[in-house]
């Protein structure tokens, strides 16, 4: 490679866009998954083998340690544990978003939040004026939040006809979406609280914050007071995920070394290679060592965790939450239900609604813009798109719903996902600009 190649990778938008290209791969490849996975727990949860898919995911398992026992059904390790990593990682994204991507641009941000707040808010009215009289009236927030994985993966599907923009649209939108389910989530499906539990949580968040002032990197460290966090939370009546968000945004998002020292110590190295001659002395090792862990430091911790841990996301954690969590009886009382209905509605009609509307207000009078190359016709498409809620949505219906309600929520959840995906795919097939492969003619 020359050496004008080499700089031109280094270059600063080669290493801003260099995370977000890599999010949109994960994220378009794992909404694959998801839905693989989606259909395996529909076939099985519709299947002669239905009870053995129900009794799986109850079984118990318990953690001891001396007088301490923990003991959850492998649905609640699912949901109230191994979700704590997906919001840990969310928590991440959206300090990104805040610190060095979209969101941090007070008037580029102006449009994906404003339009964000409008996907929250007209789903849960209509949700609120489909449901009224009816149990489950506590449920509005189930069609508030939209998938990343999912709108990410069918928005791959067009390829380079996607604009730049509506990706970046889409994404930070989607972001301050989870942001707005996590406050829906910790105020609203909150259970009785116990001060003295969630007192225990924000001292441990505040070691944490000390911890990282110090300059403490061991990761057995963190995972260590960070369980602890999470155990306080559990038995606080405060949902266990919230601590996963909080531990995301206290991550440091800068990097404990800079550029420069890592090429003196490099360069020191070298120097001293150089002048050992052929044979390496043994006390070299120590010097390796330690431009391995300076190397290791100048990328920062948030950055090194989100490229370690948003695979497993991806790829395990958000699938295995699908197969324990998409598998319903699709009956045909509980697609009629007025839960059902009132979900599909704030999805499928709220969402798109919700977005357009406040896009529109966000340009008009708050000094938005649109994103280049992107059209109001495009714009809808991906408001349809973001009405698919189904991991987030359904998570939330975990948490506001039981028994057949949850039935009906879920089953909303996923009839309104999949309307939203149909219309919206349509509409951006048409409306996207087409590309011409220009075939050069040849020579007479």
């Amino acid at each position: 490679m020359s050496q004008t190649d080499s700089s031109n990778q280094n270059t600063p938008i080669e290493r801003m866009s260099r995370p977000f290209l890599n999010f949109l791969h994960i994220e378009a490849a794992g909404g694959v998954v998801l839905l693989v996975c989606t259909a395996i727990a529909l076939i099985l949860a519709n299947s002669p083998w239905a009870q053995i898919y129900i009794d799986f995911w109850k079984l118990p398992i318990a953690i001891s340690f001396s007088d301490f026992k923990l003991s959850l059904s492998l649905s609640h390790w699912i949901n109230d544990g191994l979700m704590t990593i997906f919001f840990f990682v969310v928590g991440l994204e959206i300090k990104r978003e805040l610190i060095d991507g979209e969101l941090k641009n007070r008037q580029a941000a102006m449009l994906p939040i404003i339009a964000a707040v409008g996907g929250m808010v007209i789903p849960a009215l209509f949700y609120t004026l489909n449901i009224r009289g009816n149990e489950g009236a506590t449920a509005w927030g189930i069609p508030m939040a939209t998938d990343i994985a999912f709108v990410v993966g069918f928005l791959s599907l067009f390829g380079k006809r996607v604009p730049h923009g509506l990706k970046i649209f889409v994404l930070s939108l989607a972001i301050v979406d989870d942001l707005g389910a996590i406050l829906i989530i910790a105020a609203v499906y909150s259970k009785s609280i116990s001060i003295g539990a969630l007192t225990l949580g924000f001292l441990g968040l505040g070691i944490v914050a000390l911890l990282n002032r110090l300059g403490v990197r061991r990761v057995p460290v963190y995972v260590f007071v960070g369980g602890l966090i999470w155990l306080a939370f559990l038995t606080s009546g405060v949902h266990p995920t919230i601590a996963g968000v909080l531990l995301g945004l206290l991550t440091p998002a800068s990097a404990w070394i800079g550029d420069r020292t890592f090429i003196d110590v490099l360069s020191a190295l070298t120097d001293r290679w150089m002048s050992s001659g052929a044979t390496k002395p043994p006390d070299n090792r120590n010097h390796v060592n330690h431009l391995i862990s300076t190397a290791r430091e100048t990328v920062s911790p948030l950055e090194r965790l989100e490229v370690t841990l948003h695979p497993w996301v991806a790829f395990f954690i958000m699938p295995v939450f699908a197969l324990a969590n998409a598998g319903v009886p699709l009956a045909a009382h509980a697609i009629s239900a007025p839960i059902s209905i009132a979900v599909t509605s704030g999805l499928f009609l709220g969402k798109p609604l919700g977005i357009l509307l406040f896009s529109w207000l966000a340009v008009r009078f708050f000094g938005g813009r649109l994103p280049e190359k992107v059209s109001w016709s495009s714009m809808l498409g991906a408001g349809f798109l973001a009405g698919i809620g189904f991991t987030m949505s359904i998570f939330i219906a975990s948490l506001a719903l039981d028994g057949d309600l949850l039935v009906e929520g879920k089953v909303g959840t996923l009839l309104g996902s999949s309307l939203s995906a149909i219309i919206g795919l349509g509409i951006l097939y048409f409306v996207l600009p087409r590309l011409h492969n220009v075939v050069p003619k040849k020579r007479q």
